[in-house]
């Protein structure tokens, strides 16, 4: 690998790989995450998208959450006006927020309303629970609506969503921040099946169980946090939490290699099968992160040293989307 961490390099966009979805679609196996609103301005993260989208990305991962669309949209329109990139070209992705599963079609178009398309090529149910949380709250923030898991509830929400691509405003549809039992459920249930489940994923929360059920049943995994999120908000830190990009493992290839650690975790995620959504607002971490696609593989002994240091620590617990009496392990076990 080469050191890239001081250049503003580009990358071909044909030579990025892609991951194949049960309808024959391909999408970038490396995209670009857009949440960093509890650190970074709307305009500076739309401004990190243009860049990014220079760079090679052709994958941007957005939610109408992050309060951000509207200005990542403009970014898209005056791309397409000067012909940087065509719309067929992009793969975005928007998200369904836990305010508006009983809104969805609305919800949709107001997303591509504000990134100024006309149809997304996968739209996520953020959340399997209705719980809301504000922007910027902090950990002991609680909705007092909140409410565990009702399965015929969200059927609901997935019959809306399955409506989405009746109707030509999302190419696909799936799921983020489940569980297996509740996967298990939605496959038994469903008209349309999920093309893609977003998920935590990085070195020390690896999540095998539910990534091999995602793959066996025809889903692509996307994995957020790909290099642990070092950066995210006070709301999703506790003390027992890992570093991943300082974990003696990812730091001593990445000194093999004269890399950054991040760069590794990004190298494990992509050979491991998922589809990483690093963030960055950084221009030597865009370049960086795009850059890993074209790069030679880890060997066989530096995966298996990776797969090695799983601590099972899960970053993102959720806890300011728990009900009364119930910690945010009550979140992901059924």
């Amino acid at each position: 690998m080469s050191n890239l961490e001081d250049k503003y390099c580009t990358v071909s966009p044909a030579q990025v790989p892609y991951r194949t979805l049960y309808t024959g679609a391909r999408i970038p196996a490396i995209g670009m995450g857009t949440f960093g609103s509890d650190n970074y301005s709307a305009d500076t993260i739309a401004a990190a998208v243009e860049q990014a989208i220079r760079m090679g990305y052709r994958h941007i991962d957005c939610a109408s959450v992050y309060g951000n669309e509207k200005e990542i949209g403009d970014v898209f329109a005056r791309l397409f006006r000067e012909g940087v990139v065509t719309r067929d070209e992009l793969w975005i992705t928007s998200k369904l927020w836990n305010d508006s599963h009983g809104r969805v079609g609305e919800s949709c178009r107001q997303s591509l309303c504000d990134l100024q398309i006309e149809r997304l090529d996968l739209y996520l149910v953020h959340w399997p629970f209705p719980n809301h949380h504000a922007p910027g709250v902090s950990v002991e923030s609680r909705d007092a609506n909140a409410q565990p898991y009702r399965h015929e509830n969200y059927m609901n929400t997935w019959q809306a969503m399955e409506q989405l691509v009746d109707e030509g405003l999302t190419r696909h549809i799936g799921t983020s921040n489940m569980s297996i039992p509740k996967l298990e459920r939605l496959l038994a249930d469903c008209r349309i099946r999920p093309a893609c489940n977003e998920m935590e994923m990085h070195p020390h929360f690896q999540q095998p169980e539910l990534f091999n059920f995602v793959t066996a049943h025809g889903m692509v995994a996307i994995g957020y946090c790909p290099v642990g999120s070092p950066n995210r908000p006070d709301r999703d830190k506790t003390p027992e939490d890992t570093v991943p990009i300082d974990d003696p493992v990812i730091v001593n290839i990445a000194r093999k290699y004269g890399v950054h650690p991040a760069v590794i975790c990004l190298k494990w995620a992509l050979q491991n099968g998922q589809i990483p959504i690093p963030f960055s607002v950084k221009p030597e971490k865009l370049a960086a992160n795009i850059h890993i696609a074209i790069e030679p593989p880890l060997t066989d002994a530096e995966m298996a040293a990776i797969k090695s240091i799983d601590k099972n620590c899960r970053f993102i617990k959720g806890q300011v989307f728990t009900w009364k009496g119930a910690t945010w392990e009550a979140l992901w076990n059924d």
